[in-house]
């Protein structure tokens, strides 16, 4: 009689190095690894298209990695609890492995699950994959969640130890498979197929993230704390879609720096491994987090939803050079360099006026890298209304955050071709140039390139009136 095999349930776990509940299960008998294609079951937030695009090709990897280990990778689709009591019937698995997520839908479900299979006799055991510490375990002195990012920092990195990571055992054995559904069944893939500039840019897959670690770390990381502001240069590691999908883990980072020379290039770099558990800590605690401020005085705020305001800044049309570059790289390639976030969701509720859940959205279905918690917690922080926030009269400034960031125009010229012949000088400002400028640069304000949509000094002043007023 065959050995009943043991289920692992993968998520966003899709790697085989350094994945906990892989290797438990390996330990315990032979794997089927099973992943289940259930997305009304992270509603609201079930993933954007551009994050399905990415699953789609991360799935096909793993399958591939998989299969070269003598393992089958088993795609279901239906509700989560009855595809996995389906499995445990078909194949008489024994034990479950898993390793845990922390959004508030998905806590909710996997609560659930494991009550149930536990009560019909199976063995149901989660893990830690995707963080370096729970969020749960980390209290202020008052024994409450951090609302400040560099005590609960200070305090994650305390004692924390690092190990190499922990390959899948070599004999690992696979169990016989029950049937699978293709891929293509998951429908992941856009009907209308616009992706081609994510493929351009991006290679989804544990191979591929393993490679550009490497490769940061090498190379990457010097002068990283400079040209990371940069949003001309390729001076971040590119690593966040990897992370979100687990294709890399937080501890494979860290062990790969280990050895690198002590600095302020690694010290900014690991602080964003930093920011990323903190927003994690965040979610866990206040789960209202993706609709709700956590300032509750900003629940008052007069925004003025406006649909043709917020589509012609999803477009890339605000007339604002640095926020059209940003909006269009992101269309485009499904990423947007961290600072010009900051000056493109600034613009869009203090200059625009438009509630901060509406930039959320557009982002979350548009990135690659789309994480509930990052992108919760950075449009509050934009907005002024989170923890540790961004203060809300801390507007920028887009001219001068691109004279500053982007001091060349390479950025500009490169996502707006229509602007690239005018002088440097006026090119993050084109409605200050002179007429005769604006002719031979070949640029006509609203028609090559449209009218700005909102003067930023008045609508600067608009918003903080409207703050001032605030109870």
């Amino acid at each position: 009689m065959p050995e009943s095999p043991i289920l692992v349930w993968l998520r966003r776990d899709l790697r085989l190095t350094d994945n906990p509940a892989l290797n438990a299960a390996a330990r315990r008998g032979p794997v089927l690894p099973v992943y289940i294609h259930a997305l009304a079951e992270e509603a609201p937030w079930a993933p954007g298209a551009a994050s399905r695009w990415w699953l789609h090709h991360s799935l096909a990897a793993l399958t591939e990695a998989l299969a070269a280990r003598g393992l089958p990778l088993v795609l279901r689709q239906g509700p989560s609890l009855q595809t996995l009591q389906a499995l445990v019937r078909e194949t008489g698995a024994r034990e479950l492995h898993w390793n845990r997520l922390y959004e508030p839908a998905i806590i909710a479900r996997d609560k659930t699950i494991k009550a149930a299979l536990r009560a019909q006799g199976l063995r149901v055991t989660s893990h830690q994959a995707a963080l370096l510490r729970e969020p749960w375990e980390l209290r202020n002195r008052q024994g409450k969640p951090y609302r400040v990012y560099t005590p609960f920092w200070r305090e994650a990195r305390r004692g924390l130890s690092v190990g190499d990571p922990e390959p899948l055992p070599d004999d690992c054995r696979g169990a016989e498979a029950p049937a699978s559904e293709p891929l293509q069944a998951l429908a992941l893939l856009p009907r209308i197929r616009w992706e081609a500039g994510l493929a351009e840019r991006w290679r989804p897959g544990e191979a591929a993230a393993l490679a550009r670690l490497r490769r940061f770390a090498a190379r990457g990381l010097r002068g990283y704390a400079e040209r990371r502001e940069l949003p001309a240069e390729a001076g971040t590691s590119g690593l966040s879609p990897a992370l979100h999908f687990g294709e890399l883990g937080p501890r494979q980072i860290l062990a790969e720096l280990q050895g690198l020379p002590e600095g302020e290039d690694r010290q900014r770099f690991i602080a964003e491994l930093g920011w990323r558990e903190f927003a994690h800590h965040l979610l866990f605690h206040f789960p209202r987090l993706p609709d709700e401020p956590i300032n509750e005085r900003f629940k008052a705020f007069p925004w003025q939803p406006d649909e043709a305001r917020l589509r012609a800044w999803q477009r890339g049309r605000t007339g604002i050079p640095l926020v059209d570059a940003g909006l269009r790289e992101l269309w485009h390639s499904g990423w947007m360099h961290n600072r010009v976030r900051m000056v493109v969701g600034s613009l869009l509720v203090k200059n625009l006026g438009q509630p901060w859940q509406a930039g959320a959205r557009w982002f979350w279905d548009t990135l690659v890298d789309a994480d509930l918690a990052n992108n919760s917690m950075g449009w509050q922080w934009v907005a002024g209304c989170g923890a540790d926030a961004a203060p809300f009269f801390r507007i920028f400034n887009p001219v001068r955050q691109g004279e500053r960031f982007d001091p060349e125009g390479a950025y500009l010229r490169h996502w707006l071709p229509e602007l690239a012949r005018l002088p440097t000088r006026w090119l993050h400002q084109p409605w200050a140039a002179p007429g005769s400028v604006l002719a031979e640069a070949g640029v006509r304000l609203g028609r090559e390139y449209p009218e700005p949509m909102v003067d930023l000094g008045e609508s600067r002043r608009a918003a903080l009136e409207a703050y001032r007023r605030l109870p």
